[in-house]
């Protein structure tokens, strides 16, 4: 194999596809190996085999890698690559030896492909290079480190080596050489690739949380599909490399050749959006600045997104309308700049300005709760004014326009994902602190660098200043597109769960789940954004508009995954729509544009509280369950907004030949972070999937612990978030089943929350967000550490006042079917609605033939009015204690169960309404109604003692001092 050249100085030389083949070949052998270690069992050894020695032992091992936690063999018959390379002897040695092997010929395969694809200048090659090397060293991590050795370094390895395949693989088709065959076969192999990912997750899904027997060995096989396609995936370079011959001399020294390939695809590409992008310069100041800019634009959408949050306190605490609602129009401030001398001033001094703005993040600092509103209030007013101040100084500027505008359309981005990470928290928000969760000073301190980087001079080219002579459209339409379009982005996009949240419709699950899908909701945003900024013309077509309204109407009339469509579209149009609408509004006068469009955003945000307060504020009634007519209005707004940008935006495409637009790498820079935030966002997902596992605190007993609170839509007394508070105390109490009443945060105005994404996957329960905002309800929820079978939500008659929400679930408990109720009634101040509410519910319970638990907020007195037809022959329901006369609200009743205990919590400050909890025996007959002293019950059926005297951070048993505990109860019957 050594051929004998005349200077005798090559010792050995060979093709370079041989080093693509030793990586396959070798990968293969990892995988495929430990498989059939692990498959090596015969169909007789499934039986008992006459010698068992060893056949019995190969059969145990080979039960023990296709089980799961739900099903074994013989539902489950094929491992999935984890099972199968994992902790186990012989197979995970197998996998590591062969996975060494093969570690050579990949850094060589990245290498060479680096080699083949460099060219002068190019970024894109240097990038992919680096990932490939990342990716190797992580495989590494992920093969050396199991889940057993340290589970969350495994993760991290695994989470990166999957994050990183996305760029690699995208890198590779966009830098692919000439040679049809092997553009062909990567593009075959990446979409085998990605197309696997959709049944993957689908019968994962049906594995974890409908557990569907059989599903896991399915999502195996997929599983198994997605290793060879990847590997396959990278054995294309073969076909590559056929141009390449390594060689090795015996001399001294270094070769250096001149080895550069051009990409002739990419160079054909050049004139093309995208590969003007990719086959620019990369410059890490320009980077760090397009960086500071998207933060600035996460900073006033963090600002912005709280204001509500804050004015929402005060009518909440006041039961009404309290003055402070007037500090939503702190972002009117744009009509200032109608004025001249003051506009001067403040183009002169943007980074003052800007630097003002972040007020909005000191607040956090100030403990009295109208001073924080202020503070925020101001740091609205400012941010507003700077990003109108800052659009209306580069309308002569597209290109540095165009930057502006993606760093503010990515800050919202970028603000989704923060929520999606932090469970719809912002960690920058003032009612977040370092002990509830916030990352505030190093939000502040980040924020303040960022503007002094983005507004410090600049020299770089941005291209000449283009005429402005040419047509500019309605300055008063354009407001109405700035309106509709703000409204959009804040009520819709600033938390990937909200659109989830609206066709959610129960158990079983027949739509998306806020994990993992809110990353679906985050892809669609940046898909919008990239091509509202590459295919402007196209996305302010009027069919465009059509689908997008079409979008808004299927989101608002459907649920499950259909409705989800709808919000994908309109996720998706409301991005690729904001370039064209910001362009235009930048080339009017800012007060009409921003001033008068931030004004009737006010409006759109009043009104989409007004369809479910309408009981508490003028004119309310005229817009009761009037969510349609409010997506209608922000569709119209839209639209007004592109008719007035389509003649300017024509003019504006036909001048992109003469002018420079935004200098391609800078472009690309925004891109870059794009990427970085969509792969944020799938690990998140990844991190925070659920892993349906739960299990309830004394299932010895059989014991179930439930409870009810209201808990004031997670703002506590201090107008601090409370769902770490909440966290405590159900976990401390050993709460497994829990109805949450006013829990419906999914509004401007409450901050687009969701407390039970948090309690859930922290406490480990199932939930059930209960009637979406679409409902017009202000929320019922339910958690539980028992599986959710089937639940039915229920809007109950409410001719006159607020929509009283039910959901109606069945568990699982200990393999009894036990029905959960929960349920807000009307107001007092309502009574024909409380009476229908009665009959309506009372009818449901006694309808069920199962045990029921009723988890409610009842708004009577014990053994007056209505409370004598929850409690009777036709609802067959039981009082938890028919003794404790000092009720009103919340109530606990049941039938079918043994009742042991009873107990009433404070609330400390989170909330103004206290937590009752009710314990219950599964199966057992009701008894006797004993009363018991706590000595004589044993320990897993006592209440815990932390909550005596005292009791621990202002939680105490109180109105008894003590919990009630009880053999059962025979008292409080129809």
């Amino acid at each position: 194999m050594a051929p004998k050249y005349k200077d005798g100085g090559v010792l050995v030389s060979f093709s370079g596809k041989w080093i693509s083949w030793m990586h396959t070949v070798a990968a293969y052998a990892a995988f495929l190996g430990a498989l059939v270690v692990g498959m090596l069992v015969s169909p007789s050894i499934l039986t008992l085999p006459v010698d068992r020695s060893n056949s019995w032992r190969r059969q145990l091992h080979y039960r023990k890698i296709v089980e799961n936690e739900y099903y074994g063999y013989p539902q489950e018959w094929f491992p999935s690559v984890s099972a199968t390379i994992g902790d186990r002897y012989p197979e995970r040695s197998v996998f590591q030896l062969f996975i060494a092997i093969t570690s050579g010929p990949r850094f060589a395969l990245v290498l060479l492909w680096y080699l083949l694809t460099a060219r002068p200048g190019a970024t894109l090659p240097k990038f992919i290079a680096g990932v490939g090397i990342f990716r190797t060293i992580t495989c590494g991590g992920w093969t050396y480190v199991t889940s057993t050795d340290d589970h969350g370094w495994h993760d991290i390895f695994m989470i990166s080596y999957l994050v990183a395949t996305i760029p690699w693989t995208l890198g590779c088709l966009a830098l692919s050489p000439p040679n049809p065959k092997a553009v062909y076969s990567r593009k075959v192999m990446a979409g085998l690739f990605f197309g696997t990912l959709v049944p993957l997750v689908y019968f994962f899904i049906q594995h974890k949380v409908h557990r569907v027997p059989g599903a896991y060995t399915i999502y195996a096989f997929f599983e198994w599909a997605l290793v060879l396609f990847d590997v396959g995936f990278d054995a294309v370079t073969a076909m590559d490399f056929e141009g390449f011959e390594l060689v090795v001399k015996d001399v001294k020294g270094h070769s250096k050749g001149n080895n550069q390939v051009e990409d002739a695809m990419l160079e054909k590409e050049k004139d093309k959006p995208l590969g003007k992008v990719f086959g620019s310069d990369f410059l890490w100041s320009e980077s760090i600045d397009a960086a500071a800019d998207v933060y600035n634009g996460f900073v006033f959408w963090s600002i912005l997104t709280s204001l509500g949050l804050c004015v929402w306190y005060f009518p909440l605490w006041h039961m009404g309308i309290s003055g402070y609602e007037a500090m939503v129009m702190s972002s009117i401030s744009p009509f200032l700049l109608s004025i001249s001398p003051l506009r001067s001033l403040v183009l002169k001094n943007l980074r003052v300005v800007h630097l003002l703005s972040l007020s909005g993040l000191v607040a956090y600092l100030i403990k009295d709760p109208a001073y924080r509103l202020f503070t925020v209030g101001f740091g609205v007013w400012m941010g507003c004014l700077t990003w109108s101040a800052v659009w209306y100084s580069h309308r002569n500027q597209p290109a540095r326009l165009e930057t502006k505008i993606l760093a503010w359309t990515l800050g919202l981005v970028a603000s989704t994902v923060a929520k999606f990470a932090f469970w719809t928290s912002n960690p920058i928000w003032p009612i977040v602190h370092a002990e509830n969760g916030g990352w505030n000073k190093l939000g502040l301190a980040l924020a303040v660098l960022a503007v002094l980087r983005s507004t410090r001079r600049s020299s770089g080219n941005w291209g000449e200043a283009q005429p402005r002579n040419d047509p500019k459209g309605s300055s008063i339409l354009t407001a109405l597109g700035v309106a509709g379009l703000t409204f959009g982005m804040h009520s819709m996009l600033s938390d990937s769960s909200t659109m989830i949240s609206w066709v959610w419709d129960g158990y079983p699950v027949r739509g998306p789940l806020a994990v993992p899908h809110g990353s679906y909701t985050i892809f669609a945003m940046g898909a919008g954004l990239m091509f509202g900024i590459f295919y402007e013309e196209a996305a302010r077509t009027w069919t465009l508009y059509g689908i997008g309204s079409i979008s808004a109407a299927i989101l608002t009339l459907y649920s499950n995954w259909f409705g989800y469509y709808g919000a994908l579209v309109l996720a998706f149009y409301l991005m690729a729509i904001a370039p064209t609408i910001l362009h235009s509004a930048a080339r009017h006068s800012p007060a009409i544009t921003f001033g008068f469009g931030f004004l009737l955003y006010n409006f759109m945000v009043l009104a989409n509280v007004w369809v479910v307060a309408y009981a508490f504020v003028p004119g309310g009634p005229l817009m009761r369950e009037h969510t349609d007519w409010v997506m209608t209005a922000m569709m119209l707004q839209i639209g007004a907004g592109i008719f007035s940008a389509t003649p300017a935006g024509k003019t504006r495409s036909k001048s992109k030949s003469k002018h420079s637009f935004a200098p391609q790498r800078l472009r690309s820079n925004y891109v870059y972070i794009l990427g970085v935030l969509q792969l944020l966002s799938v690990s998140i997902a990844y991190l925070r999937f659920p892993t349906y596992d739960y299990k309830p605190y004394h299932p010895d007993q059989r014991l179930v612990t439930a409870g009810i609170w209201t808990i004031h839509f997670s703002l506590d007394n201090d107008m601090w978030s409370s769902e770490r508070r909440m966290r405590d105390v159900i976990k401390e109490l050993e709460i497994d089943v829990i109805g949450l009443l006013e829990s419906d945060l999914q509004r401007v105005i409450m901050g687009n929350r969701d407390t039970t994404q948090f309690l859930a996957e922290d406490l480990g329960m199932y939930v059930d967000y209960g009637p979406g905002p679409d409902k017009h309800t202000w929320g019922s929820a339910l958690l539980s550490k028992f599986p959710i079978l089937n639940s039915t939500h229920h809007l109950l008659p409410s001719p006159v006042g607020e929509l009283a929400p039910a959901i109606h679930a069945t568990l699982d408990m200990y393999g009894e079917h036990v029905d959960v109720v929960v349920f807000h009634s009307g107001q007092e101040e309502d009574p024909e609605d409380r009476r229908l509410q009665t009959e309506y519910l009372s009818k449901l319970m006694g309808d069920s033939p199962r045990p029921l638990i009723l988890l409610s907020y009842l708004v009577t007195r014990p053994k007056e009015g209505n409370y004598n037809t929850y409690v009777s022959e036709k609802s067959q329901m039981k009082d938890i204690d028919e003794t404790d006369w000092d009720r009103w609200c919340e109530y606990i009743l049941y039938k079918g169960l043994r009742r042991t205990g009873y107990a009433r919590v404070s609330r400390s400050t989170i909330t103004d309404t206290e937590i009752q909890v009710g314990k219950f025996v599964v199966g057992d007959p009701e008894g006797s109604g004993e009363r018991l002293d706590e000595q004589s019950m044993p320990e897993g059926l006592r209440f815990p003692a932390l909550f005596r005297g005292e009791g621990v951070r202002g939680h105490r048993y109180h109105v008894f001092d003590e919990p009630r505990l009880n053999d059962s109860t025979t008292i409080g019957t129809f």
